[in-house]
């Protein structure tokens, strides 16, 4: 089993959504998060350009069964580039995950995702 975790723009949230639904990945957690990568936009306020600290991502959470991980990867890659890809695209992180416990049942392991 692994988390995959997947920081990416706002705007792209829908398609990557629809993109994991087409590949059977139903279950996820989304929240909407700040950070700072690579991109540098500057804002002008008040005349002046300013540079942010940390700039608008959503974050995906995604428990899978060892067989979703690259179905997973691949979707959320298909969707959330803008283009042939640009600087503040996103990132994804693929983490091992020891165990899933499902609270209602108490039910464990693969089958609890």
């Amino acid at each position: 089993m692994k988390l995959i975790v997947a920081i990416i723009q706002p705007d792209k949230f829908e398609e990557v959504h629809q993109s994991l639904i087409d590949n059977e990945i139903f279950r996820i957690t989304v929240s909407r998060v700040t950070g700072h990568g690579q991109q540098e936009d500057p804002e002008l306020y008040r005349g002046q350009e300013v540079r942010p600290n940390l700039l608008p991502k959503v974050r995906l959470e995604i428990g899978v069964n060892d067989a979703f991980v690259e179905p997973t990867i691949e979707a959320i890659l298909r969707a959330a580039r803008h283009g042939d890809g640009t600087v503040g695209d996103g990132k994804i992180f693929v983490l091992p995950l020891e165990e899933a416990i499902r609270i209602r049942t108490g039910e464990r392991g693969g089958s609890a995702i």
